[in-house]
This record gives structure tokens, sequence and C-alpha cells, in this order.
């Protein structure tokens, strides 16, 4: 395998977690921020959802940002937009509290180490959902800094999400590479694996796997973070 790039997830394979934990820490801080502004709880709850499912069916015509605050602000109103500085003060601040229902691996940094010195280049490909401030936070929760990557999809950046095929063709097209040069490394079957239909290699991480659509795994190659660096070596060593 002639190795141009690696492709890696974020959440559940370089940032261990349970994601409906992460989900029910980061939504009760956003709540708790704006409610005392006036806005109903389940209002929130609601518009964060629905703005969050715009995103995923983006079709590219705009950037995922700009699809967001659409959508939050037909929900919650026009004046949710004058907010927008206290919830860049809150994914500065508050969010970082959600750190405590992240888990953490040493591993992570290690692989990451390894490629380096193999002087391969990495690419941080986890679901454009959040703004650039929240997932350098998450980068660093895992150990890492977002200068590890030469390229990392937040919301500003991206006009669609996994897993959208799009998705990869469109990171693909930006870094010229082929997707028989690259590596996906991911936990979740339906939004990582699926990159293989653009002849991108992967490797499952089972540690926090996800697999909605139970679909069989036999024949991907996984295991944990061991079987993933003697993977690379591999690779590396061809």
């Amino acid at each position: 395998m002639n190795l141009k790039a690696v492709f890696f997830d974020l959440d559940g394979t370089l940032l261990p977690m349970n994601q409906d934990l992460f989900i029910g820490a980061y939504l009760g801080g956003l709540v708790k921020l704006l409610a005392p502004k006036g806005y109903d709880p389940k209002a929130v709850a609601s518009a964060l959802w629905a703005s969050t499912g715009a995103m995923m069916t983006n079709d590219g015509a705009r950037t995922n940002e700009d699809v967001f605050w659409d959508n939050f602000c037909k929900i919650l109103g026009k004046g949710i937009r004058d907010e927008e500085p206290s919830l860049r003060e809150f994914y500065a601040n508050d969010f970082q509290k959600v750190k405590d229902v992240c888990g953490y691996t040493p591993k992570a940094r290690e692989i990451i180490d390894r490629l380096h010195k193999a002087e391969i280049p990495l690419v941080l490909a986890t679901s454009p959902l959040f703004p650039a401030v929240a997932t350098e936070s998450r980068i660093r929760w895992a150990g890492l800094e977002p200068e590890d990557f030469i390229l990392y999809t937040t919301y500003e950046n991206s006009s669609y999400c996994k897993p959208n095929l799009k998705y990869y063709s469109d990171l693909l097209k930006k870094l010229g590479l082929k997707g028989e040069e690259c590596l996906m490394v991911g936990n979740d079957v339906g939004e990582d694996m699926i990159a293989e239909e653009l002849g991108m290699s992967t490797f499952l991480i089972t540690d926090c796997l996800i697999n909605k659509v139970e679909k069989d795994i036999s024949n991907y190659r996984r295991g944990g973070f061991d079987e993933l660096y003697a993977y690379i070596e591999e690779i590396i060593n061809e």
C-alpha cells in the first residue's frame, strides 16, 4: 500500500467516549447557558437536534455553519444569533467540563507520533458538526494538538457530513489524494467504514464501537490501538 495519508475519526476513536454521556453533558451545558436568557430548555434541545440534522443532510451548497445558524434562528428566533459571542465563550469555558465524561488513552498519542516519524500526513476526519474552537478542545482532550493534522474538519470549513460520501471525496479533492492512497480509522461502522467505497483502506476501532445498522463487521480489519499500531507498522515497513 502506497500510504500517503491517514484519516482519523475523533469522538470514540482518538478520544474514547460514550456518545450518549457526551451529548447529555454538552446539551446540559448549552441549556444552562441559554435558559437564563429566556430560552426554553426543551426548545433549545429541539433546535439543536434539528439544526444538527440539517447539517448532516447538507447538499454542499453552503457551509455547515450557515446551515446550522439558519435552522437555529428559524426555530428559536433571529435574536439567538445575538448570543453567538456567548456561545463562543461557552465553548472556551464551560464546554471544557464535558471532558469529564470522556475517556483518554495515551496510545492515541503513540500512534500519532509513529506516523509523524514516518512522515505520513494526518487528517482529522471528524464529522463537522462543531465550530473550530470546540473541535480544537476535543483534540486536546485526546492528548493531541490541532497542529498534529494537516486538516481537521469543522462546521466552518465543511459543507458535508458523514456518512455522505461527498464528505470524504471533498477531503480527497482538497488534499489532491486518491482513495487508494489513504487509510481511514474510525469507530463507527456506518459513518467511517463507508470510506472504503471510495477505495480507502479502513481500520475499525472497536473500543467504543458504534454499529447502529448492526452490520457484520467480520470482514473489516479491526481491533484496539495495539492492533492498529501493528497494522500501521506493517504498512510502514512494506
